[in-house]
């Protein structure tokens, strides 16, 4: 005795797709890398000072990292994944350390 499976030709279509789908390579869109900044401010002069404008910046919602480079006055400020910085946002963190904003530039990163 034989068994038969008997289906429709709708079911047989979905059947057809779901094992193509299993086989079909699918594309997965690369995630956006985070977001970089680079910051110049006046007055930076020892590491008290990089504490201070670190401290600072880092209370921003979506900072990640800040690094200074106190012989250049440059600070890096990396975000977290989908985070972005204003000029008003760094401009207010740096003069709330009792610094000034002299430039803002969105860092271009590829991964």
């Amino acid at each position: 005795m034989t068994a038969t499976l008997r289906t429709t030709p709708a079911a047989g279509i979905w059947l057809a797709a779901i094992l193509m789908s299993m086989c079909w390579p699918t594309r997965v869109p690369a995630a956006e890398p985070p977001a970089v900044y680079r910051l110049q401010a006046d007055g930076l002069a020892c590491p008290f000072c990089a504490y201070g404008i670190e401290k600072q910046l880092g209370r921003i919602a979506g900072v990640a990292s800040v690094s200074t480079d106190i012989k250049s006055g440059t600070l890096t400020i990396s975000m977290q994944a989908g985070a972005s910085l204003t000029e008003t946002e760094a401009r207010r963190a740096v003069e709330h350390a009792g610094f000034t904003l002299r430039s803002f530039n969105r860092k271009e990163v590829h991964e």
